[in-house]
């Protein structure tokens, strides 16, 4: 066995236990069970870059959303609750720590916001400093009706926040002030009328960046330029097989490491899509869709070796191994499947 240590989110209503950890194999990167931690729907989880503390968001509705914060045990992967605060805000569904372990950042889904907290020196998370409340509305009147922050991630440099709102077919860019907590709107990107940006993901290089739009399906390829902080398009691609005439949404986005593959799911076609990268360019060309051997697959992790991926398929209450083809980008599973109830999330430390 290694010391790494991987930690599945889940939906708590059915009976989990919350946050589940896990040890993973040196050799092998199967998952086993070691531990659990209460938590109530603990939908998305961000580590402190000392690796010593996780964070996780409770997608709670009517205002009462939750950020709590766990010290890891660096033994046995263990977690132990230090504290929360209120994110402000309803259904929070995202969080990410930035790279000075200064402030956690986290979106606010059904109420539209973003929120930020300072990080004390024990890890443990001060009072809010900062709240971004997003308005207005999308075409789609029964998923735009209003603003839905869906996601924040950090540019590689760490200068900028980028947040996609579904409700807005929007990707908004903030300058952050890590030391201070406090965001300032710096531009935005906007992806096709009605696509619903979901997730986002930077490419190694930095020079282009992805966002999985959940409701056409689609993931819009953009071009950063670093120094200005901004985005352009470069093109938008269906992750579904042509032809499909199903009900399907996409949900997470991924990068390989090698730079040259992108990731993405569909739930409904319960599959990962699968595209080759023009690291000149940016563009993508499809590669096929490989199924993800259960249903609604949500939250997906690629291992840090890049040999294998992990995809918490939360209708199915599993997690299921794939080997990753560096060569040809192909998925293959493994045979090794965790039963975890209602997972949504999973993160490898």
């Amino acid at each position: 066995m290694s010391d790494q240590f991987a930690y599945v989110g889940t939906y708590t209503p059915s009976g989990s236990a919350g946050i589940y950890a896990y040890q993973v194999d040196a050799a092998t990167e199967q998952l086993t069970q070691t531990s659990t931690a209460k938590s109530n729907n603990p939908s998305f989880l961000a580590f402190h870059p000392n690796k010593r503390v996780l964070y996780a968001v409770s997608e709670e509705g009517e205002l009462k959303g939750i950020i709590s914060a766990f010290a890891i045990d660096p033994n046995t992967g263990a977690l132990s609750f230090l504290n929360q605060q209120p994110t402000n805000g309803s259904a929070p569904c995202h969080v990410v720590v930035d790279a000075s372990g200064q402030s956690v950042i986290t979106a606010n889904y059904s109420s539209g916001s973003l929120c930020v907290f300072p990080i004390a020196a024990d890890g443990t998370l001060s009072p809010m400093s900062d709240f971004v409340q997003h308005s207005g509305s999308g075409p789609d009147k029964a998923r735009q009706e209003g603003p839905h922050a869906h996601s924040v991630n950090l540019s590689p440099d760490n200068r900028f926040v980028f947040a996609c709102d579904l409700g807005l077919d929007r990707v908004f860019i903030y300058a952050l002030d890590a030391e201070k907590g406090k965001l300032t709107l710096h531009g935005e990107a906007r992806t096709a009328p009605g696509a619903g940006p979901r997730h986002f993901a930077f490419h190694p290089n930095g020079k282009f960046a992805y966002a999985i739009n959940e409701l056409d399906s689609t993931v819009t390829a953009f071009r950063y330029d670093t120094a200005a902080g901004s985005l352009s398009e470069i093109q938008a691609i269906s992750t579904l097989p042509e032809g499909f005439s199903g009900t399907s949404y996409c949900a997470d986005i991924h990068v390989h490491a090698s730079g040259k593959y992108v990731l993405g799911s569909n739930r409904g076609h319960d599959s990962l899509a699968i595209f080759a990268v023009d690291e000149a360019t940016g563009q993508l060309t499809s590669l096929g869709q490989t199924s993800t051997g259960g249903g609604w697959p949500r939250n997906f992790a690629i291992a840090p070796s890049g040999k294998h991926v992990f995809v918490a398929n939360q209708y199915t209450d599993n997690v299921v191994q794939f080997a990753f083809d560096a060569a040809t980008g192909q998925l293959t599973p493994t045979g090794h499947v965790i039963s975890v109830p209602t997972p949504v999330c999973i993160k490898f430390l």
